[in-house]
């Protein structure tokens, strides 16, 4: 089984990936939607990809492709702790006060930004494809006096020195990573949490309290929702769709019923996925 990620190796995500499925053959790609548009064209049999983090939020290019262009469902959703290091090439000695630019994913840095401003303030921050390939350029640049922001492993994948452990903002951060298959799947991981079903909804046109309404159908149903919010519909200024995230274990049908009531309403609704939740069962350095 073919299994693609967010790559190269050592990223979070090939650690979700590899720890979810030991067994198969971890395949790399340089940004999310090639990720994505990988399992949605069969060119690998699953597709892993972060969705979420504590810090910084929705991975909102992630959101929008499972929106906009995969017919792929969701199969399952894998919590990952995220420590963030800075490191250096061990050749050129580099402290954290020395360097002259930082490197990492956008979301990384954006995790770092209270360690940037107060101990790298004025440094030059240049945002990568991964947290990986910021560690992979830094090793192939051993004379320049450039650090990245990546996780243990890819130090240790790399051969770089990390100068500051957990560089992140706060200690429990962590990113949720879903896992994209036609095929149901098994998780190799132990412990196996609450299920969840992911919907897209666009609301009636032109409804006073649309939006109140459509909540309304899952309220009085007494399904819980874990998580709400919108983003652009691209179709013009104003309009948007919303993902939800129902806790659905034990309440197939009554989510059955709630979707179909907001149809009667003019909603239109799709379901994303129904899946459960797996946790790393350590935390990563």
């Amino acid at each position: 089984m073919k299994i693609g990620y967010l790559g190269p190796v050592a990223t979070f995500t090939h650690s979700a990936a590899i720890s979810a499925f030991p067994n198969g053959e971890a395949v790399a790609y340089a940004t999310i939607p090639d990720c994505i548009m990988a399992i949605e064209k069969g060119k690998v049999d699953v597709a892993v990809v972060p969705i979420e983090n504590t810090l910084e939020g929705t991975v909102n290019i992630t959101l929008d492709y499972l929106f906009h262009i995969s017919s792929v469902p969701i199969v399952a959703e894998i919590v990952v702790p995220i420590a963030q290091h800075l490191m250096v090439h061990p050749n050129n000695k580099a402290t954290w006060h020395s360097v002259q630019k930082v490197m990492s994913h956008p979301q990384a840095i954006a995790q770092c930004h209270t360690f940037l401003q107060t101990e790298l303030y004025g440094v030059e921050r240049e945002t990568t494809p991964s947290t990986a390939y910021a560690a992979e350029w830094v090793s192939k640049h051993p004379d320049e006096l450039v650090a990245a922001i990546a996780p243990y492993m890819a130090a240790d994948e790399y051969g770089l020195t990390i100068v500051q452990e957990n560089a992140q903002d706060i200690e429990l951060n962590q990113t949720r990573f879903v896992v994209l298959s036609r095929n149901p799947v098994r998780i190799a991981l132990p412990d196996r949490e609450e299920e969840k079903t992911s919907v897209s909804v666009i609301l009636p046109n032109n409804m006073p309290g649309a939006l109140h309404k459509v909540l309304a159908t899952f309220a009085w149903r007494n399904i819980d929702m874990s998580k709400i919010e919108s983003r652009p519909l691209k179709t013009s200024l104003g309009e948007y769709f919303f993902l939800i995230d129902l806790l659905s274990d034990g309440e197939a049908k009554l989510v059955q019923n709630a979707l179909e009531e907001i149809a009667l309403l003019g909603g239109k609704t799709r379901e994303l996925g129904t899946y459960h939740v797996y946790r790393l069962p350590v935390k990563m350095k």
